[in-house]
């Protein structure tokens, strides 16, 4: 397996240089750094390819993750909308190609976090999001990126709850490359089981993220790790772990993830390091077995 952390984890704004936690992270023991997909597509060439040669320099393998905005729904009954996201993921997979980047996952298959005040039509947007997800994917394959759905808790999306909803959905887009992605936090929510939701992911599961039910760092609540770590030995994953916590409360970040205290305690940024690095020995342990 190869472990990263999600860069927002330090921020409370979404807008952020990628290319100071890129060098975080190598010094801190990591494999991957997630990045954002929102600000990619301003990016220019070069700054794309400082952004590349930053993380080749440091052995970061870079991921990406998205909300798509209402504006961004392949699940939309409006056409134009429909249209709209397909030409903005078309634009942004040409840029993961450019970046090196070979994977990208979130509610990219809808729109988040969504609004309840609207009417919910979930046969229709399935249908549809699974007919425009399935067109999008030969754009991902052709610039060889695995296309994770992630699955959201029924507070932030409705369309994939459930990993047994992952897996129909990935099996009627019918493309190697569009893969279920699972995430602790969500999965705590709404599974009966840790381990039976990997098991039922199984091959179909490309990406992992990682974090507490009070959303700190994995280790620091009570997520069964050891249970997760059997499941995904039981599946033969060699994939993505990434960590995904939110602890800081204020910005941007803290209002769209909910985050109303301080779940970080006061810390500063170095012992924020120190708590995700000691995460990090933590997570090659229990779900690898493998000893810091």
């Amino acid at each position: 397996m190869k472990h990263g952390i999600y860069y927002a984890y330090w921020e409370q704004e979404w807008e952020a240089d990628y290319k100071y936690y890129i060098e975080k992270v190598a010094k801190l023991g990591f494999d991957i750094l997630e990045i954002a997909a929102s600000p990619l597509p301003f990016y220019s060439d070069n700054q794309i390819n400082e952004l590349k040669a930053c993380a080749r320099g440091n052995g970061i393998t870079l991921t990406v993750g998205h909300g798509p905005n209402a504006e961004q729904n392949l699940s939309s009954p409006d056409p134009d909308i429909r249209k709209n996201a397909k030409a903005f993921y078309t634009d942004l997979l040409k840029r993961l190609y450019k970046l090196d980047v070979h994977l990208i996952g979130g509610a990219i298959y809808s729109y988040w976090p969504v609004d309840y005040t609207k009417t919910i039509d979930k046969k229709g947007d399935w249908e549809r999001s699974v007919e425009n997800v399935r067109e999008v994917a030969q754009v991902a394959e052709a610039c060889g990126v695995d296309f994770c759905l992630e699955v959201l808790n029924r507070f932030e999306n409705y369309l994939i709850n459930t990993a047994q909803e992952g897996v129909d959905f990935v099996k009627q887009v019918g493309h190697s490359n569009v893969k279920v992605m699972l995430d602790t936090f969500h999965m705590n929510i709404e599974e009966d089981s840790m381990g039976g939701a990997i098991r039922t992911a199984g091959s179909y599961l490309g990406h992992l993220h990682t974090g507490e039910c009070n959303r700190k760092v994995p280790g620091r609540g009570r997520i069964p790790w050891i249970e997760i770590g059997k499941a995904l030995a039981d599946i033969g994953y060699n994939g993505s772990v990434v960590m995904e916590p939110f602890v800081r409360m204020g910005g941007t970040v803290g209002s769209n993830i909910k985050v109303w205290r301080d779940i970080s305690n006061g810390a500063d940024e170095e012992k924020l390091d120190r708590e995700a690095q000691a995460s990090l020995n933590f997570s090659r342990y229990v779900l690898e077995n493998r000893k810091p």
